[in-house]
């Protein structure tokens, strides 16, 4: 059976998906599959040189999702960019690359812009740290952010040597230096999450991996859950995204996540595998039918306890 994203009430769920087409054409591809929201490229995401926005594509996706309803737009930074590279010649192409994503975000009008920190092979973690939120600071400069509600999303890693933002500490310690320059905001992967070896898959683990979370981050702060079962073990730091409820971590996570109060506020975005067509479909349809049967079984349950006290 297809639930229908207006049965889940505000609650907003999508998938990353393609711009063939041109950028618009995501929105009518996540409306067709039952999505209110959606993350994008803005350009090819393994070359530096970049596409310009068409002016008529900006109008037009802002057009459909007013009249679709689909937001926010997410856009995911290109792969290549290293804010903290030990590279100098690397790291200042990835500033102008990491402008150029903000501007497109920008004109696309997109709410959120996640990022992936980098690497700092080669220096200390905390010399990684202070590349990065130099790099991002001077990636803004003259940029006309301000009051148009755009966040810059650091988003979690798996954990692989090196790499930053592989723990919910290194996150926050991220966004804490960049608040006083940048708009900034936090994007959560449940794949880096479990196989950086939070255990968000028992009860148990789950609701000590969330308060780590506000400890460290805040729950509030958190703006986008990306949603990916995974395809290797809790711990393993490696980072091979499977479809919802096919991998190691199966579907109780997504429920709880996707049912719990504290990330209400948030978008939840599936970047799972598309090896046959309608896989994006069913990915979306899995994470909308956890919230569905979560509330339906709430009703009966309050339905229950209604003939009871009668």
């Amino acid at each position: 059976m297809t639930i229908s994203s207006e049965r889940i009430g505000s609650k907003r769920i999508g998938i990353h998906l393609g711009t063939g087409g041109g950028p618009s054409s995501a929105v009518e591809r996540a409306h067709e599959i039952g999505a209110n929201t959606f993350q994008i490229f803005s350009s090819s995401p393994r070359m530096w040189k970049a596409q310009k926005v068409v002016p008529e594509q900006a109008k037009r996706m802002r057009e459909l999702r007013a009249q679709f309803d689909v937001s926010p737009l997410v856009i995911h930074t290109s792969y290549l960019v290293n804010l903290c590279s030990q590279n100098e010649e690397v790291r200042q192409k990835s500033i102008a690359a990491f402008r150029g994503e903000v501007e497109r975000a920008l004109e696309l009008g997109a709410e959120y812009l996640v990022l992936h920190p980098g690497s700092w092979n080669g220096l200390t973690r905390e010399r990684g740290l202070e590349l990065a939120a130099e790099s991002i600071t001077e990636s803004l400069n003259r940029l006309a952010w301000q009051g148009t509600g755009f966040q810059i999303l650091i988003e979690n890693t798996a954990g692989a040597q090196f790499s930053l933002g592989g723990s919910f500490k290194q996150v926050a310690e991220l966004v804490a230096r960049l608040r006083p320059t940048a708009p900034m905001g936090v994007c959560l992967d449940t794949c880096h999450s479990h196989v950086a070896g939070y255990d968000l898959v028992s009860a148990e683990g789950y609701e000590a991996t969330v308060r780590q979370i506000d400890e460290t981050i805040g729950c509030a702060e958190v703006k986008v859950w990306h949603c990916n079962d995974a395809k290797a073990a809790m711990g393993s730091k490696l980072d091979r995204h499977q479809n919802i409820g096919q991998g190691t971590m199966g579907l109780e996570p997504f429920r709880r996540l996707l049912n719990d109060d504290r990330f209400a506020h948030c978008a939840f975005i599936a970047e799972t595998p598309v090896d046959e067509p309608g896989d994006d479909k069913r990915n979306v349809q899995a994470l909308l039918d956890l919230v569905a049967s979560s509330a339906g079984r709430r009703s009966r349950k309050k339905l229950a306890g209604h003939q009871q006290m009668a």
